[in-house]
């Protein structure tokens, strides 16, 4: 989903917008598409950006270990998804009041699954390593996960999922507006005009 596609505009918006609300560092995965999305987003914000790239996206290596606009001091190349995963977690762990940090998760491929369960699981076990709640954000833009939730709602059916378990674990959200009122209201802030 690259600049011309319209989930990049509500991404790049949104990664400005959170960046401004919550007056925090924001770290993405550091990839193409959305990710670059969101980097440039809370960049324009003046706000301090870092990321975790991966050596390997949507199946191709990158050409290079750099990131094409970022300082190297401000984002690790890691050859494994895992690493990029643990940073990406370690980056939401909220330990003080002042700590203001959400988990936002864009429209995306497996790797992108594959982060948010993670931290879904995370969440629900009580394992995420934070002192205080971190809010965790699935932005559904134009009804991009619609499936996936219908999933999840033919798993509380089947009785494979507590009913209600998985909706108190995140915020399933359908625009930007959505998101940073809820932001605004976790963390009692005023919202951005």
């Amino acid at each position: 989903m690259g600049p011309d596609h319209p989930h990049y505009l509500k991404a790049f918006e949104l990664g400005r917008q959170i960046a401004e609300l919550l007056e925090c560092t924001s770290w993405t995965g550091a990839g193409p598409g959305l990710m670059d999305a969101a980097t440039k987003g809370a960049l324009q914000a003046g706000k301090p950006v870092g990321g975790f790239k991966i050596g390997k996206e949507a199946g191709e290596w990158t050409a290079s270990n750099f990131h094409p606009y970022l300082p190297t001091e401000t984002y690790l190349t890691c050859r494994f998804f895992s690493a990029r995963k643990h940073g990406l977690v370690d980056a939401a762990v909220r330990n003080k009041a002042t700590d203001r940090t959400a988990v936002v998760a864009l429209p995306g491929g497996i790797g992108t699954l594959d982060e948010m369960f993670e931290i879904l699981a995370l969440i629900q076990l009580e394992r995420i390593g934070s002192e205080l709640p971190v809010p965790f954000i699935v932005m559904n833009y134009d009804s991009f996960y619609k499936k996936l939730l219908e999933f999840l709602d033919d798993c509380e059916y089947s009785g494979t999922v507590s009913r209600g378990e998985v909706a108190s674990l995140w915020k399933i959200c359908e625009n930007n507006s959505e998101a940073l009122a809820y932001l605004a209201d976790f963390y009692h802030l005023s919202p951005l005009d």
